[in-house]
């Protein structure tokens, strides 16, 4: 039997789904303020183009294709759930943890050779944000990491299936941030 928390709602949208729009909209807040931070300071320092210089963009393309095929085993993963075929959908989700972290090992490869280069959270201020920007959104690509290995244990033996798309909707969310990172710290030289 679901605890009465999970079944009922006084808006007519599942609990589970609600609790996952109002996480969303709180990261939004976030996010947008940090980003908004930096396209104003980006907008007063014209300096920023020359530090974006030094940012590695075929490791940020890459990593963009990464997390957008990431997305599209997340899809996949709620299809399956839609049609009660837990096990595919927990080896989609799989499929999406793993371009996750294919996704933190480039990211850390990355900034590996960015610091050896001298470009630390210290050395001005478009790295403090860049540090700043792309380490959080790592945080959240490894929360959701963490998320979907719980749904996808449950998936494989046909229970939760509603929650693959719960953590479907967060993982675009991720991804969607980072639509928003990579022209933003890479390409916008």
């Amino acid at each position: 039997m679901k605890p009465i928390a999970t079944t009922r709602s006084a808006t007519g949208i599942p609990t589970g789904r609600l609790a996952v729009w109002w996480l969303i909209a709180s990261e939004i807040v976030i996010f947008g303020g940090l980003l908004a931070s930096y396209v104003m300071h980006r907008i007063g320092h014209a300096e920023f183009g020359d530090y974006a210089a030094h940012t590695n963009t075929w490791a940020g393309a890459f990593n963009t294709l990464v997390l957008l095929t990431s997305s599209l085993s997340a899809v996949l993963a709620h299809e399956a759930a839609e049609k009660g075929q837990g096990p595919r959908a927990a080896r989609m989700l799989l499929f999406t943890i793993l371009g996750g972290a294919v996704f933190l090992i480039v990211k850390s490869f990355e900034w590996t050779a960015e610091i050896r280069a001298g470009y630390t959270l210290a050395t001005n201020m478009f790295w403090s944000f860049y540090y700043t920007a792309a380490g959080l959104h790592a945080l959240h690509v490894i929360a959701g990491m963490v998320a979907m290995a719980f749904v996808a244990r449950d998936a494989f033996s046909n229970r939760e299936l509603q929650r693959v798309e719960l953590v479907g909707n967060y993982w675009h969310f991720v991804d969607i941030v980072w639509i928003f990172l990579f022209p933003l710290l890479y390409i916008a030289k």
